[in-house]
Formats: C-alpha cells, structure tokens, sequence
C-alpha cells in the first residue's frame, strides 16, 4: 500500500486506489491481502433535505468514487488503462437521525445520551468504479450499547479516541466496552464490510480469497 499512485496496471490487474484517508479502512483492506494505493476522495458530504441515512451514505460512496475517478482520468495521458476505485462511506443512524463526527464534547455526549441503553445501526456503502461501470453493495449492522453513565463519558472522550468517528466512538477501541451485541457484520461497524468488500473486488481480480 501506498499514498501516491504510480502505474496503471499491477501484475497484469489494473491498480486498485482506495478513495479513503481512513486508516481503519487502510488496516481492514491491507488485511484482506490487498494491494493498493490511496487518494482520498473530497467531496460535500451535506445531507440532502429529506435524503434517508439509506440513501445519504450511498450517495456518498457513490461520489466519492466518481470524484477520484474523474481526477484520475484527467490525469492519465491518452489510452491509460483505467484504474478500479474503490470507495466506502461509513454513517451512524437511528431511525432518521444520522450521528457524524462530533463538532465538541457537547456534541459527542448528546450523541451517547441517544445511543446509551439502545440498538442503533451502522451503514457502510462500499462503491467500486471501473471503466464506466459501477458497483455497489450496501451493509447494515445493529449495534446494542449498555447504559453509559457520565463519567465513562468523561473518561472517553478525554481519551482522544472519539473526536473523528462516527457516532463518536471506535467498536475496536475503548468504546468496545459499551457494547454488548452486534447483529451483522462487524468490520462494516469498523468501517469496511470486509465479505461484501471482497466480492466486489472478485469482479476485477483484486479479491484475496
């Protein structure tokens, strides 16, 4: 894995490029055997007025493959071999309401006032983007969290753990604790379903298994 991508093709595949800064999703596909370059996609990630979390996060993933493809292929000289792009947004809803990262604390602990003693779900939309040709998969976890009191609050958030997650806590972090089901997949809760991840990537040769 790498940060600036180089060539066009890779063992006789084109180059798979994660439109992702997110590490947890570098550490998930690196595990999975990958082989890949990162160029984060930056796009507007506003909500739409009455856009469902459903089709908030796969709109996203959505863009976010076609905004690095795009600049990839403005990039490339003519007759370059397309690169497959592989992008994933990862959001926290309950019902309608949908938790980003926490703006302050204030805003983190108003988001486990809501999760504390209740089941919420985990949405990633993962897209892949090749030659024209897009592919989607979208996975939903429940997560069961325990009664969190004020003081566990405290201490997490002075941790530095939650400040950039969703929901303001990390399943494979401290927040763990809280957690007392997960119903679905678990590395869609991290950040990339990693079974849905893997078939996609089956289509253009970079699956693992």
């Amino acid at each position: 894995m790498t940060d600036h991508p180089m060539d066009t093709k890779s063992a006789g595949r084109p180059v798979l490029i994660l439109a992702s800064a997110s590490p947890r999703r570098r550490e998930l596909l690196s595990a999975m055997g990958c082989e890949f370059v990162v160029d984060a996609a930056d796009i507007d990630e506003t909500r739409r007025q009455q856009e469902s979390p459903e089709k908030y996060v796969q709109r996203l993933a959505r863009e976010k493959a076609a905004a690095v493809a795009a600049r990839l292929h403005s990039a490339s000289p003519p007759n370059t071999a397309a690169p497959v792009v592989l992008a994933a947004d990862t959001i926290v809803a309950q019902g309608q309401n949908i938790f980003g990262k926490p703006s302050d604390r204030e805003h983190a602990y108003a988001m486990w006032q809501s999760l504390s003693d209740t089941q919420h779900t985990v949405m990633t939309a993962v897209c892949l983007h090749y030659d024209g040709e897009v592919d989607l998969e979208l996975v939903q976890s429940q997560v069961q969290f325990c009664a969190i009191g004020e003081q566990q609050m405290a201490r997490y958030w002075e941790s530095g753990e939650p400040a950039d997650k969703a929901g303001a806590y990390a399943i494979q972090g401290l927040a763990s604790a809280w957690v007392q089901l997960v119903h679905g997949s678990y590395s869609n809760v991290v950040g990339l379903p990693l079974h849905e991840t893997n078939r996609l990537l089956k289509s253009v040769g970079h699956n693992w298994l």
